[in-house]
């Protein structure tokens, strides 16, 4: 795991410019590039190293392009499907798979540079670039969304289960007190205004057990200045502060830590919280946060086998022809970041 002194030798700056960097602080004056190669390097230090045999190269068995569905400062608001790519890249080359992430052009995609045996799509993606992919080749594999499982391979998450294991895990604490971080609708897979499904389960969970209060629902975007900004006119509001918070995301949880601290408040000691995703940066931070894993690396590597499976090669036929969808099971990673509320006896 990656840790901040390793990232400052990687990427030059300073710890504590570092620790800015993750939670957004809005002083710290930092271009876009400057964030996004923290991240990258955070995310290498994480990656399988893979070493050529002897110094040759590897033989190629089959050649893959990636279509990612957000836009470059888009992954920088959601780091996470930042790191989904990496991982996708990384199992190509641990499989021996040319790997070339398609360019954005206008609403679509630039085509790959020759073909290509198959195209994994990272996060949601418009019906017309869908079509588009599919053009390109008929094997497309989605990863962390499924426009069409009657065509297309997908790789998804398990999202109630990992929003049950958040709660349980603070409920089991002593919190009675929870609440919500995040926006109330999101895009579906086609591109649709839909209810936000983390924070729909949290409240399905929540009223399960006799516990949802929807006056603890902080509505914030999905990045870490937004939701700090949001959280923190949340907390000088005057409105009732529950003992734990749980977030949408790696970067709505950054945001959070933010606000928190800046209310003058301690995390776990006033509030506990706990984040979505667990990239490299839910260690990072200071107190490390207890995280919702999703299981990135092994969802990319999945995406890259049920794409390699699919590829008509030269030498063989398919090992497979109907579509797979594949859910990934998340687990809870317990950190620093939550405890018992202090008036718990």
């Amino acid at each position: 795991m990656a840790t901040l002194k390793e990232l400052s030798e990687r990427t030059g700056y300073a710890p504590a410019t570092i620790s800015r960097i993750l939670t957004g602080d809005p002083g710290l004056t930092v271009s876009p590039e400057a964030r996004k190669k923290v991240l990258e390097e955070a995310g290498r230090l994480n990656y399988a190293a893979t070493k050529s045999r002897r110094g040759r190269a590897p033989k190629i068995l089959m050649r893959a392009a990636a279509a990612e569905g957000l836009t470059p400062a888009q992954q920088l608001e959601d780091p996470f499907y930042l790191y989904l790519r990496g991982h996708v890249e990384q199992a190509c080359l641990d499989q021996r798979i040319a790997f070339q992430a398609l360019a954005r052009r206008g609403e679509g995609f630039a085509p790959p540079e020759g073909a290509v045996d198959g195209v994994v799509a990272i996060g949601r993606l418009s019906p017309r670039e869908v079509e588009a992919l599919a053009a390109m080749s008929p094997n497309v594999v989605f990863l962390n969304s499924s426009p069409d499982e009657s065509r297309f391979d997908s790789v998804v998450l398990n999202y109630d289960l990992g929003i049950r294991l958040a709660v349980d895990h603070l409920l089991g604490l002593g919190h009675r007190r929870v609440g919500f971080i995040g926006p109330a609708l999101r895009p579906d897979d086609r591109g649709k205004p839909t209810p936000e499904i983390r924070r729909e389960r949290f409240m399905a969970h929540m009223a399960r057990h006799g516990l949802l209060d929807p006056a603890l629902l902080v509505e914030a975007p999905m990045d870490a200045p937004s939701t700090a900004a949001a959280l923190s006119a949340y907390l000088a509001s005057g409105a009732p502060r529950p003992t734990a918070f749980l977030a949408v995301s790696e970067e709505t949880a950054l945001g959070a830590v933010r606000a928190i601290t800046e209310a003058g408040l301690s995390i776990p000691g006033d509030v506990s919280l706990v984040s979505f995703n667990d990239t490299p940066l839910s260690a990072l931070v200071t107190p490390g946060l207890t995280s919702v894993s999703t299981h990135a690396l092994e969802m990319g590597q999945a995406a890259v086998r049920l794409l390699a499976e699919r590829a008509a090669l030269p030498d063989r036929p398919p090992v497979r022809t109907l579509p797979v969808k594949l859910v990934v099971a998340p687990s809870l990673v317990v950190r620093e970041s939550t405890a018992p509320p202090s008036d718990c006896p």
